[in-house]
């Protein structure tokens, strides 16, 4: 066993603000309310029902992860939020039709209290919605303050001791990195230069930053995965994480793919499409919105199939990735699959894959999770990229000339060994001394 990590107890309130009130934050806000009612139990929370394996299978030792690394309490979280349209958590769940009646009646009041602060918005990367709830500003620097102002005023008014941000907003427009992206001295010039290529996402993460606020982004748009921003994180000693909640169809590529690429089955091509009728599903209705979520889950196949290794087996992969908005389909999104495979002596197989999944109820109890997570990293002192935090991600950060790992199966395990190695036991390898009857 290792020493060990210092960890700061998780004493007093921690504050958890999500830019974005729509689907995936009322959903967020409502489970962990009803959670801490005893209303609902945690299905999809890795904090909250998962176990971690301590020592050798023979030491029995399999404690709850939340009983295992001092992770802030349910009851000791204050939620807030921003949101470019005006209507409160209750207000805002009912109109976006994730969850019954049923649900939310009986915690209306808690959803009612809820309101969403002004948020910092540009139509030029999200062209799709109507909003009317959005601050005024003459340059970006100045939206920046305003957006530090509204951390700390929500941080003294609920008398919070700390505060995490999860980025929960839609999907901004396709952007490369610029020059005003290289360094925290080029952002700065940029904000107060009103540069057009600084999207709102990066004056939350970069009002985060400077308040010394954890910041992990939800969506597949630039944020903190930046030269400045990591720079910026390092430098203030905050932890950042991201891009892109694995939620439905790409979430089934990370549990497939290394699956096939352990038999060596080789593979022609992987068609995927999907039918969205949610607020997400109006945004990418943008081709720019769609081409940052296209990249994103185009990543994915690469790095895990490694086709420069078994240039044979997946050389000359086809992959094509669709999203079509649907209104009728709401927040239930459909995600079809065809994937061509082949195996022995070259013969050739077909996989359909039909899931009919909910995308706020897979991405909610993520965002508890990176919540907690990214807390419990800010009070063990580790700051910069939070490479363990990959298994929540489609397009995980990892730390400059390293590439990013998407086999969700290697994430869990880099998770759970991190938490292993803070906390002074043992990595699991599966290489311990077996039990052989002579």
């Amino acid at each position: 066993m290792s020493e060990g990590i210092d960890i700061r107890p998780a004493k007093g309130k921690l504050g958890i603000l999500t830019p974005g009130m729509g689907a995936v934050a009322t959903t967020f806000y409502a489970g962990t309310i009803a959670l801490r009612k005893g209303l609902v139990d945690p299905v999809g929370s890795l904090t909250q029902r998962g176990h971690i394996r301590l020592g050798k299978r023979t030491d029995e030792r399999n404690p709850k992860i939340m009983d295992f690394v001092p992770l802030a309490g349910l009851d000791d979280i204050v939620f807030g939020g921003w949101d470019p349209i005006a209507d409160n958590a209750y207000e805002a769940a009912v109109r976006c039709g994730v969850l019954k009646s049923e649900h939310l009646d009986p915690i209306k009041g808690e959803l009612d209290s809820i309101k969403p602060m002004k948020a910092v918005f540009e139509h030029d990367y999200v062209k799709k919605l109507e909003v009317n709830h959005t601050k005024e500003f003459e340059t970006k620097w100045d939206a920046a303050e305003m957006l530090r102002e509204d951390i700390r005023n929500f941080k003294k008014d609920n008398d919070l001791d700390r505060v995490v941000i999860v980025w929960c907003a839609s999907t901004e427009a396709y952007r490369e990195p610029t020059a005003v992206h290289a360094t925290v001295a080029a952002f700065e010039e940029g904000l107060k230069n009103n540069d057009p290529l600084i999207s709102p996402s990066q004056i939350y993460a970069y009002a985060a930053l400077m308040e010394r606020i954890p910041f992990a982004n939800g969506a597949p748009n630039l944020s903190v995965d930046i030269p400045c921003m990591v720079e910026l994180a390092l430098e203030k000693g905050v932890p950042v994480c991201g891009k892109d909640f694995k939620t439905g169809q790409t979430l089934m590529k990370t549990i497939l793919a290394p699956g096939f690429k352990a038999r060596l089955l080789g593979m022609n091509g992987w068609f995927s499409t999907n039918i969205l009728g949610n607020r997400d599903g109006e945004v990418l209705d943008d081709p720019e919105s769609f081409k940052s979520k296209e990249v994103s889950k185009l990543s994915v196949l690469d790095t895990i199939l490694q086709p420069q290794e078994y240039p044979d087996l997946y050389g000359d992969l086809y992959h094509k990735v669709r999203i079509n908005y649907y209104p009728p389909r709401g927040d239930n999104k459909e995600g079809w699959d065809n994937i061509d495979i082949f195996g022995w002596m070259g013969y050739p197989m077909q996989i359909k894959v039909d899931f009919l999944c909910r995308d706020s109820i897979l991405a909610a109890p993520i965002v508890l999770d990176l919540a907690l997570f990214m807390d419990l990293a800010m009070r063990a002192d580790r700051k910069g990229i939070q490479e363990w935090l990959s298994f929540y991600f489609k397009s995980p950060q990892a730390a400059e000339g390293l590439y990013p790992e998407h086999d969700i199966f290697i994430q869990q395990t880099k998770l759970k060994n991190t938490l292993r190695h803070w906390m002074g036991e043992d990595l699991i390898t599966h290489l311990g001394t077996e039990y052989y009857p002579e």
